[in-house]
């Protein structure tokens, strides 16, 4: 056995991890299909309406290689005009997204200034041709500014997160004048907040009512509040047109599947449609949280801090046993074991302040 030694060494330390097959019957506040569209089946319906219209079924090769479809551009299209955005491209993952941005975009010369809770993907990023990249204390703008004031660097790039997806909070709003200020290049990951926070519920471009200028980049996913599968980068068109001439996952990767591109289109135009309702479940679905876990959530993301990987398991299984799916998150992704409650949409009100109460007594 070439690893057993190492896998010993995760199991002692309480973060050996292993896949276990979803069980529908529990109620799910675990994963990050926020608005619950992923049991959406009138969206399913729809999408496979306009598949079976196709002549073909998949998108066959790479958005370069004869693989860029019309389903692809009019989704980009839409994008665009719902955030205000001049280009887009449609990435396989979130993951790839930000390999994609953090890889091309910071060139020789160029200095990263990434927020130290930046997802794993743009983390990994940096080291692959070895990015020159300072982090800084999560949410420190003054940090920030005074990093970006002291640099002599030739081109300046700021990753920062729109909501975190284990903490939950937002970027300050700063972050935009500072990047303005400074000249510098701004990429905002809207994986946990697209679809959640905003006037149209677009993420933190539009909840700050942002206007849109040519340094800043939006990543968002496709597999949380949409509940398909992929991502998205928009971004002014030279920028787009660098990315397509430089960034591997989309060169070299087969281009984003037909149905999951119509599905996530369908799911903006519902978006998009219902803000208003969907705005009105979320608040009602924040202020359960709060009054029974005393957790303030800026989306829909709730983390109880535990501090301890075994217990943060037990928890865990002991609400599997009333019928709850949460996360049980552990070091190293997170500096301390957390619960992480998602408060989806997808669930009745009563469902989430049970779990809430029943939560609230084992913590006790």
């Amino acid at each position: 056995m070439y690893y057993q030694n190492e896998l010993e060494a995760l199991k002692r330390a309480n973060r050996y991890r292993s896949r276990e097959v979803v069980d529908e019957a529990l109620c799910d506040f675990a994963s990050n299909d926020y608005l619950g569209l992923a049991h959406n089946k009138e969206l399913h319906k729809a999408t496979c309406k306009a598949i079976s219209k196709l002549p073909i079924n998949a998108s066959k090769a790479s958005l370069l290689v004869n693989g860029y479809h019309q389903a692809h551009k009019d989704f980009e299209d839409a994008l665009c005009a719902a955030n205000g955005f001049e280009d887009a491209v449609i990435v396989g993952s979130g993951f790839n997204a930000n390999i994609a941005l953090i890889e091309a975009l910071v060139r020789k010369n160029d200095i990263l200034f990434m927020d130290e809770k930046y997802h794993a993907s743009g983390v990994l990023a940096t080291k692959l041709r070895g990015v020159n990249v300072k982090f800084f204390a999560h949410n420190d703008m003054n940090e920030l500014e005074l990093l970006l004031k002291n640099t002599t660097a030739k081109r300046k790039i700021v990753a920062v997160e729109g909501i975190y997806s284990m903490d939950g909070d937002l970027v300050p709003r700063e972050v935009f004048d500072i990047c303005d200020r400074y000249d510098t290049l701004l990429v905002v990951d809207e994986a946990h907040s697209s679809g959640v926070v905003g006037k149209k519920l677009m993420g933190v471009f539009d909840h700050y009512d942002i206007a849109i200028k040519p340094n800043h980049i939006k990543m968002g996913t496709l597999g949380k509040a949409y509940g398909s599968f992929g991502a998205f980068i928009l971004a002014s068109s030279h920028i787009i047109e660098y990315l397509l001439n430089r960034a591997k996952p989309l060169i070299y990767a087969t281009s984003l599947s037909l149905y999951d591109t119509i599905l996530a289109h369908n799911a903006l135009k519902y978006i998009l449609k219902n803000a208003k309702e969907i705005k009105e479940e979320i608040a009602i679905r924040q202020n359960i949280v709060f009054e029974t876990l005393g957790v303030k959530m800026d989306g829909l993301i709730a983390p109880i801090v535990i501090d301890d990987n075994e217990k943060v398991i037990e928890i865990k299984d002991e609400l599997k046993m009333l019928g709850y799916a949460v996360g049980a998150i552990r070091q190293p992704t997170v500096d301390k074991a957390i619960i992480r409650v998602i408060a989806r949409v997808g669930n009745s009100c009563d469902l989430l302040r049970d779990l809430c109460q029943n939560l609230a007594k084992i913590l006790k």
